[in-house]
């Protein structure tokens, strides 16, 4: 892990409209994440957690601020320069692991490197070696629905990282596993994070997972504070 961030975000604002008027979510928000560096986001239900991760993923445009990516001030690209940014910059990962049912495991992570016009013959490499690595080497021809909830969302890991990302943003990715299924991902996610210099960003409600990584902070109020370790949330 470097002194140098990956991800700068500052004096982000983002909010809604809704029948009853604005409601702000993030204020004035301010956070920096190094490469190789595991970041967890914590706080209560609908406080914004999400809606963060978005803009620091480039989703999602802030009504003022600015969020750097590599030294690449994202929100000042055009749309079809930052979406080509994202998809060679970023990976996501989510609750739900959203793989095409029709196609099995080895596609579902050709997919990116398919869209991005890859030769199919190195899409397959890259595919089998990462999968392999995640420990599915024997499961890259079945189809999602032949596969346990965990593997699945290795599948979804590794079609995230696919592409060699410079950074993994991750929404709740072990809030639809069991303990043990979701401690495992939890590992998996640390390992590459350190053996490959990427930096990960979990919003996460388990305790366990965000007092394992390099830092852990709490959103509230629209900004981010130091979280105490171990502390629950309400």
């Amino acid at each position: 892990m470097t002194d140098q961030p990956l991800i700068a975000a500052s004096g982000i604002v983002k909010g809604y409209e809704t029948a009853a008027g604005y409601v702000p979510v993030l204020r004035s928000l301010d956070v920096t994440i190094a490469a190789g560096e595991m970041l967890a986001i914590t706080g209560a239900s609908g406080v914004g957690k999400s809606t963060l991760l978005h803009v620091l993923g480039t989703l999602d445009r802030p009504e003022s601020g600015q969020v750097s990516v590599g030294g690449e001030n994202v929100f000042t690209l055009g749309e079809r320069r930052l979406r080509a940014f994202r998809n060679r910059t970023l990976g996501f990962v989510f609750q739900f692991h959203h793989l095409l049912p029709e196609f099995t495991a080895l596609e579902n992570v050709m997919m990116p490197l398919l869209i991005a016009r890859e030769a199919e013959a190195e899409a397959r490499r890259r595919a089998e070696a990462l999968l392999e690595e995640l420990g599915l080497s024997e499961r890259v021809h079945h189809r999602p629905g032949m596969l346990s909830g965990g593997e699945q969302q290795r599948v979804a890991v590794a079609r995230a990282l696919v592409h060699s990302p410079r950074a993994l943003l991750a929404d709740e990715p072990t809030g639809n596993l069991d303990r043990e299924t979701g401690a495992r991902l939890h590992e998996l996610l640390r390992r590459f994070c350190s053996d490959r210099g990427v930096a990960v960003v979990v919003v996460t409600h388990n305790e366990g997972l965000a007092d394992a990584c390099d830092r852990a902070l709490r959103l509230e109020g629209g900004k981010l504070n130091d979280r105490v370790a171990g502390a629950g949330a309400p």
